[in-house]
């Protein structure tokens, strides 16, 4: 079944989604929704990554605190914004923040948050330089963007991953 089939559980959620996408079903999307829920799985092999093994999970879970706790801080901030009820002068601005993270899956997972909390934009990681330029909707003072970064999610980060 696995040489079939390698992600069953991704090709039943790829053909479900390009059903569900395309409506009504006809019966060629349901050969296309096949064809992609079978082909895209085996080259899901080819690139499936290393383990990855979680070194502090009370810091885990604390992250996830923050995170959520900036994020619904974040709409609310974003909120205000658009509706037009934040007085004052707002401008956008980028910030490179010179990162020491260098776990893949921690970055990717560094990227997931920064994109994901609304303000923010993960733009661009040079992995030579190790600097990453992000995009904020309120940009005030770039020193605290690079001290918020670092502090609030890459330290953690850095002690899960590495």
């Amino acid at each position: 079944m696995s040489r079939i089939l390698p992600h069953p559980f991704l090709s039943a959620a790829l053909v479900a989604t390009w059903l569900l996408l395309n409506e009504p079903p006809t019966p060629g999307s349901l050969l296309l929704a096949l064809a992609v829920g079978i082909l895209v799985p085996f080259v899901m092999r080819a690139i499936e990554a290393r383990p990855v093994r979680v070194r502090a999970p009370g810091v885990a879970i604390k992250l996830l605190g923050v995170f959520l706790l900036d994020m619904v801080r974040s709409n609310i901030d974003v909120a205000r914004i658009i509706l037009g009820l934040r007085r004052g002068e707002r401008r956008t601005g980028f910030v490179a923040i010179p990162l020491d993270l260098r776990e893949p899956f921690a970055l990717a997972l560094l990227s997931i948050i920064l994109t994901a909390t609304p303000g923010t934009l993960w733009v661009q990681y040079d992995s030579d330089t190790r600097r990453l330029l992000l995009h904020v909707l309120d940009f005030t003072d770039g020193e605290e963007w690079i001290r918020r970064v670092k502090d609030r999610y890459e330290r953690p980060l850095m002690e899960i991953f590495e």
